[in-house]
């Protein structure tokens, strides 16, 4: 999907949401376990019940290729499910020397036909250059995360004062371009957005942290959001395990029909 298109889709459908599927055998609702594929079942009702809502879905690999070939099988089930009229974004967090990440990109842009994938910018530059060769497709590059360990590396600083992160995004946006890289940011670091801004001002951002990890998307929107709106903001357990009980599915919907209603109100401030 381009960038032309994802926006499209966000005016469309007055969302930017991204609907995280984290989806673990030990937290869906128990009866959805005497399915053949409790994975696929538990993320079709998770689908069907947002699809009109959220204009991307994440599924985290690792939540599939722990069960295997079953997994794997149920993440390309779940990709083929969703179709072409979301953005799809493996949250894989991949980055190798260059003839691995060429692989990786194979399987990931090729055979499982997401849109994006997480990629690590540790290795540097050749690390990542194989996944933009992809026309259509995009890297979404790790840059300032959401988790508690965070600053442990990515707020160091340099002679210059200049943070790790910083640093990140200052250097690989020379890499690819606006239309094939994006970065994530976490939403626990709205007040760096602004900064942010200035560095790579017309990039989308991949904003996880919505919700279990308490990400604000009111002062997300207000530091992050760009002239193509320029913001994917993911939310996932408080979506996708807001019941365990069958109505699991209705219960997802309320959670994400009220996180697009604040995105239509914000984004009906502004003029796209």
């Amino acid at each position: 999907m381009d960038r032309k298109t994802l926006k499209q889709h966000i005016l469309q459908k007055q969302s930017y949401l991204c609907v995280g599927l984290d989806t673990d055998l030990d937290r869906i609702p128990p009866f959805l376990l005497n399915n053949e594929d409790p994975i696929f079942e538990f993320n079709k009702g998770i689908i069907d019940s947002t699809r009109d809502l959220c204009v991307a879905y994440k599924p985290n690999v690792a939540f599939y290729e722990c069960y295997g070939e079953k997994g794997w099988k149920s993440l390309r089930k779940t990709i083929d499910y969703i179709g072409s009229d979301h953005f799809v974004i493996a949250d894989a967090k991949r980055g190798d020397i260059g003839n691995t990440s060429k692989r990786y990109a194979k399987a990931f842009f090729e055979d499982l036909k997401a849109d994006a994938l997480t990629v690590a910018p540790y290795m540097g530059s050749d690390s990542v250059k194989p996944f933009l060769e992809y026309e259509n497709h995009w890297v979404i590059l790790l840059a300032l995360t959401s988790n508690a360990g965070s600053k442990d590396f990515q707020f160091e600083t340099d002679i210059n004062d200049t943070t790790l992160y910083q640093k990140v995004l200052t250097v690989s946006k020379e890499w690819g371009s606006i239309d094939n890289m994006m970065y994530v940011i976490g939403a626990t670091h709205p007040t760096h957005l602004s900064e942010i801004r200035q560095i790579i001002p017309d990039h989308f951002l991949l904003i996880p942290g919505v919700g279990a990890q308490g990400g604000d998307i009111q002062a997300i929107s207000k530091n992050g959001l760009n002239d193509d709106v320029g913001l994917l903001i993911n939310s996932s357990r408080s979506i996708i395990y807001a019941s365990s009980k069958k109505d699991f599915a209705d219960a997802a919907r309320t959670r994400a029909l009220a996180l697009q209603g604040e995105m239509q109100s914000i984004l009906g401030k502004h003029s796209y």
